[in-house]
């Protein structure tokens, strides 16, 4: 394609064996360097981005664009609920020390610490899940499964049973993984009817299961156990709180259509999240029957379910995936054990399923807030807008998008301006219309 002299009224026009004319806005070369449109795709060359587009810009805007937002997740509001969930914590543990201090100090205070710790090892299993966008809401039954489980056959080794429990409830989360990820279909779904196989399965067991006589009992050591779990709810949130991490974890999160395949690194983290998921769920179920020191077979696990996903919701954990806060499972799992002793001392008589369902109401207003506020801060780099008006400011000029997506930037001085070009004449190819 070429235009006649005549249309540059004297401009000289660019031949083959001249040196190319320096441009104002993309260096010496005499054609625009070619970057692929915000979110397209990964830059092909070396050469520094349009005047006012810095790297670290660019960065955002081509950080993994077909598995969420460009750009850091914020943090500001997790760690803002996460201080109002610590106030509301120690409100509710002064009330119970006001009104019962024996249930919150010495022997009682033991007893809530194994609560929380195997609550806060459910919370933590949902969470995981939730943070990969494969949600598992048979933690309830496998929790509830391992502990009749480890009850039963205690007699061949603490240590032994536990580890066996534990391979059986893999087996539970990998069912769920070959049925959610092989066919990519909901995980909840999933997760449900992998519960609820679980659940008839606890339904034919009948009696009380009582450990052996000196059986390790974690009374004593329940400061010990506490830490544990806030030293691993910890360490996940901190791991949680790099892009890399969250991105790597919620790869699964549908960004346009949930029923794509989202590729082979989101389903093999799909799987390791509800393994682990199925992993923290026995480990809280051999708690259960060690502190209590035997398990009655009265199906508690929908209670459980209900009390987990209300708790990783509380926590901040977003129910679309990805986005978590730092300590919020240690203290939405705190919380929740101390307004269940505080319903108890002071004989509300409110069921545990009521407080799951409160649990998850509030935790899904939290969860809007978590996705409004949470998501990356728009740059200049990640703003279609500003791509398309790129172009030089010497005068006056005539702003407007063409068809290929990118600004057409005119000045209005010229003495003649340039013709309308045909169709014919358009530079680049078809593939650029219409993004």
């Amino acid at each position: 394609m070429s235009y006649d002299d005549s249309r540059f009224r004297g401009e000289s026009a660019y031949r083959a064996d001249e040196e190319p004319a320096e441009s104002p806005i993309f260096g010496t070369s005499s054609y625009p360097v070619s970057y692929p449109y915000p979110g397209r795709g990964e830059r092909t060359d070396n050469v520094d981005p349009p005047t006012g587009y810095g790297r670290t810009n660019l960065d955002d805007v081509f950080d993994d664009p077909d598995h969420g937002e460009p750009g850091r997740d914020r943090l500001g509001v997790h760690l803002v609920w996460e201080l109002v969930l610590l106030i509301a914590a120690a409100a509710v543990g002064y009330m119970i020390y006001r009104d019962n201090r024996p249930a919150i100090t010495g022997t009682g205070l033991h007893t809530l610490l194994l609560n929380g710790t195997w609550l806060g090892l459910l919370v933590l299993a949902v969470g995981l899940s939730l943070r990969a966008a494969v949600p598992n809401l048979s933690v309830g039954p496998v929790a509830l499964g391992s502990s009749i489980y480890f009850a039963q056959h205690a007699n061949g080794g603490l240590l032994a049973t536990a580890v066996r429990a534990g391979v059986l409830a893999l087996v539970v989360g990998a069912a769920i993984a070959l049925v959610s990820v092989g066919l990519h279909v909901p995980a909840w779904a999933a997760s449900l009817g992998a519960g609820l196989a679980v659940v008839v399965w606890i339904q034919q067991q009948h009696g009380t299961y009582k450990l052996p006589q000196g059986t390790y009992h974690p009374q004593p050591d329940a400061t010990l156990w506490f830490a544990g779990f806030a030293v691993l709810a910890l360490l996940g949130g901190i791991i949680g709180a790099f892009r890399s991490a969250r991105r790597a974890v919620g790869r699964s999160r549908p960004v346009v259509d949930p029923a794509y395949r989202r590729g082979g690194a989101a389903g093999a983290m799909s799987v390791a999240a509800l393994l682990g998921s199925s992993l923290l769920a026995a480990a809280a179920g051999v708690t259960m029957a060690l502190q209590s020191g035997s398990v009655r077979t009265v199906d508690t696990s929908l209670t459980m379910t209900g009390l987990a996903l209300g708790g990783s919701l509380l926590a901040g954990t977003s129910a679309f995936g990805r986005r978590g806060g730092l300590l919020g499972g240690l203290l939405s799992a705190t919380l929740l054990t101390l307004v269940i002793r505080y319903l108890e001392v002071s004989d509300r008589r409110v069921s545990q399923l009521a407080t799951g369902a409160a649990a998850i109401a509030v935790g899904l207003l939290v969860t809007r807030l978590v996705e409004t506020y949470g998501r990356p801060v728009a740059t200049a780099g990640s703003d279609d807008a500003q791509w398309r008006t790129i172009g030089p400011s010497n005068g006056t000029t005539d702003t407007t998008v063409g068809e290929n997506g990118w600004g057409s930037t005119r000045p209005t001085g010229w003495t003649s301006p340039l013709p309308a070009s045909s169709a014919d004449d358009r530079w680049g190819d078809d593939n650029w219309t219409n993004r």
